[in-house]
């Protein structure tokens, strides 16, 4: 593709990303939740990513899956308001849809099996009622331009001028690093464009190339972002980082997720198909009147986390710390 091509679909794609933020104000109420209340809280909402990435990893999926499932995640959760207790049903949901858009028919994991890989407490029948429930409030736009669509157009400008220096850019690790920042909900509220740009800068400066960086000034002045927010994010970009590299973990390994569990997990495991029956979603559950929209008794209590089931056989530096501990806790017993 040719750079006039690339600078147009640059553009085209920033005059539409403000279609596909979610509410600032429903995850600024997210933030200030504690862990006490009813409602959902950060800590609670970025397990659930994490959640979504194991699952991401284990079957095989794109990152792109990943990135659109966040965010539709983050769209519901901004204008929903919803109990803690659904929000497995409500995550699942979300990367079952990410993975009908993004991934081929073929490759597109059954409800029953992804939920009873993630371990989760509903039906299939729940999975596709909240999916009915999802897309409706988001008015059908399971489609989105994510941080992650603008790191592809800036990968692909960049070393459409560096021809040379390929080997500096390494797309699977800038993705790597966009999946780290998204397990923090405080990412949510950032433009795509402005993060993915951040992410770039950050890569090219430690690389030290001149010329690239050059180019990602260019694509900043195009796209009239100011100094000051690329500025900010670029340092809530470095600190999230930090924290992910961590001198114990070796580069992301990218190779198909392979859980190790115990002979009793297995079984649990094996025998999980038999759920105990839920109560109907109510079709009218949701109150207009309300500030915020409400979602209750959507699903039974009991619903549990991925981090808190058994280990994932997780590498990397940017893979959730909690799967990386457990990694080597977990063992098949003969």
């Amino acid at each position: 593709m040719d750079a006039y091509k690339l600078m147009k679909d640059l553009r085209l794609n920033y005059e539409q990303e403000v279609h596909y933020l979610p509410k600032e104000t429903g995850l600024s109420l997210i933030e200030s939740t504690t862990q006490d209340d009813s409602r959902i809280s950060a800590k609670c909402r970025d397990a659930k990513v994490e959640d979504l990435w194991s699952l991401t990893s284990f079957f095989g999926y794109s990152t792109q899956t990943f990135v659109l499932a966040v965010n539709l995640l983050d769209r519901f959760l901004a204008m929903m308001r919803i109990q803690p207790k659904h929000l497995s049903c409500v995550s699942v949901s979300c990367l079952h849809m990410a993975a009908k858009v993004t991934e081929e028919e073929c490759n597109v994991t059954p409800g029953d099996e992804l939920i009873r890989i993630g371990q989760c407490r509903f039906t299939v029948s729940d999975l596709n009622r909240m999916e009915k429930i999802v897309s409706e409030k988001l008015n059908f736009k399971s489609k989105a331009i994510t941080a992650l669509t603008f790191l592809h157009l800036y990968h692909q400008i960049t070393l459409s001028h560096c021809t040379d220096r390929k080997e500096t850019l390494n797309l699977e690790k800038l993705e790597a690093k966009l999946k780290a920042c998204l397990c923090r909900i405080s990412f949510s509220k950032a433009k795509p464009s402005v993060l993915a740009l951040s992410l770039l800068r950050q890569e090219i400066e430690a690389g030290q190339s001149e010329d690239m960086l050059e180019i990602a000034y260019h694509i900043q002045r195009h796209l009239k972002i100011a100094d000051s927010e690329l500025l900010l994010w670029s340092e809530r970009v470095a600190r999230c980082l930090l924290d992910y590299a961590s001198p114990e973990c070796s580069k992301p390994n990218h190779k198909k997720l392979q859980w190790i569990v115990s002979r009793r997990t297995a079984q649990n495991l094996h025998s999980y198909r038999i759920v105990p029956e839920l109560p109907t979603i109510p079709e009218g559950c949701w109150d207009e009147s309300e500030s915020e929209d409400s979602c209750e008794d959507v699903m039974s209590s009991g619903e549990e986390s991925l981090s808190s089931s058994p280990g994932s056989d997780a590498e990397g530096p940017y893979f959730p710390l909690h799967l990386r501990r457990q990694k080597h806790r977990q063992h098949l017993h003969a």
